[in-house]
């Protein structure tokens, strides 16, 4: 017999061996490969486990365009997200298939998925759980059983996250940090992998709560979700409605164990010193406190992005780097992610709201000048 364990939510199961080898659905909805004397994925070189990442992500790319039509980079900054640890901020306005990409992404990963609908009178434990009083029918005692809230899933989608007060956003907060839930003086993990993808309306901001810069920070990537093209809407009105639209099937290609395997293989990509020298001089560039602020900086900002800036630059940026089939980070990779990374890091100031600069301005003239500067950092 060969024993496994559900990644997600640490149930063992006990595998005939003439089952071994084949998937295995876990209740949580989590997709396990039995592997004798351990469970999870079997072990690869980093130059396999590149390939199959690469693979896997223009699989995951056909099965996403069979119900998403265009969004070719969000789907990009999503993963890149996914598989450097980290969570996203989806922003644009409502209509733009933003759950629908979320749900299927979770569904072609194989992961549990919980879609949370933030309102003002959400509170903590409708999000974490709760404890609650139960008679045990051995001893007649009463005792504390604690019944988990949706946010033990891997995939977690906090809908109009600004909609919610304070209190309910700081236990995200927590979750999103520590991985991990404190209820009743007891903590307790969260299933890995774990992701939180929470959208935001940018046109309707009435009796909303904007989010704190430090909760702001956590999140990896600001994606700005566009308005499709003209030939991309004409497919959307093709694809949505017809008949089978609801009926279409996205297949699993990723377990949750290969997901925690290939995160860890992109935390090894190799970094020259160039690509380190060019994301911190981009990140420091911004505040405008420092030498190393260029005039326009100091003109149209007023706050600067700090140290996880220049750190989730590199992270960001292997991810992306693996995703293309690559083992090392380029140049190319720290300009690719630089938009999402620090767009929501750099606060404008007035100056810069009256003529019309927004922060992706400000990041595409500190890119033009970094590189200017320091052309070997961004041949890196």
């Amino acid at each position: 017999m060969a024993l496994i364990d559900c990644p997600e939510c640490g149930k063992k199961y006990q595998v005939p061996d003439e089952k071994a080898g084949k998937a295995l659905k876990c209740k949580c909805g989590n997709v396990i490969r039995p592997v004798e004397d351990g469970g999870g994925a079997a072990e690869i070189s980093d130059t396999e486990a590149v390939e199959k990442l690469r693979a896997a992500y223009e699989t995951i790319q056909g099965e996403l365009r069979r119900v998403i039509v265009g969004q070719n980079d969000v789907v990009e900054q999503v993963l890149v997200a996914i598989f450097s640890r980290g969570h996203a901020l989806l922003v644009g306005v409502p209509g733009l298939a933003k759950t629908l990409l979320i749900s299927s992404l979770a569904r072609s990963l194989s992961l549990s998925f919980a879609r949370i609908q933030f309102t003002p009178d959400l509170m903590p434990a409708d999000i974490t759980g709760t404890e609650v009083i139960q008679d045990d029918p051995e001893t007649g005692q009463r005792q504390f059983k604690f019944l988990k809230g949706p946010i033990f899933n891997s995939i977690i989608l906090a809908d109009e996250i600004n909609r919610t007060p304070p209190k309910t956003q700081a236990a995200l907060l927590e979750a999103m940090q520590e991985r991990s839930v404190s209820i009743g003086g007891t903590s307790y993990k969260l299933p890995k992998p774990f992701f939180v993808l929470a959208t935001q309306n940018p046109i309707e901001q009435e009796g909303t709560y904007p989010l704190p810069e430090a909760q702001l920070d956590r999140f990896l990537f600001n994606i700005v979700v566009d308005y499709p093209s003209d030939e991309e809407e004409k497919e959307i009105q093709k694809l949505a409605t017809s008949e089978k639209f609801g009926e279409i099937e996205i297949s699993e290609v990723l377990s949750g164990s290969e997901i925690v395997q290939l995160q860890r293989v992109v935390r090894r990509v190799a970094v020259s010193d160039h690509a380190f020298d060019f994301a911190r001089r981009l990140v420091r560039m911004t505040r405008i406190t420092t030498d190393e602020a260029p005039d326009f900086c100091k003109r149209w900002l007023s706050w600067g992005a700090g140290p996880r800036g220049s750190l989730n630059l590199i992270n960001a940026g292997k991810a992306r780097a693996v995703l293309k089939g690559r083992f090392h980070v380029a140049g190319e990779d720290i300009v690719a992610v630089a938009r999402p990374v620090l767009r929501h890091r750099i606060i404008t100031n007035f100056t810069a709201q009256s003529e019309g600069i927004t922060p992706d301005a400000v990041v595409d003239k500190l890119l033009e000048q970094v590189m200017q500067e320091k052309p070997a950092a961004a041949e890196a």
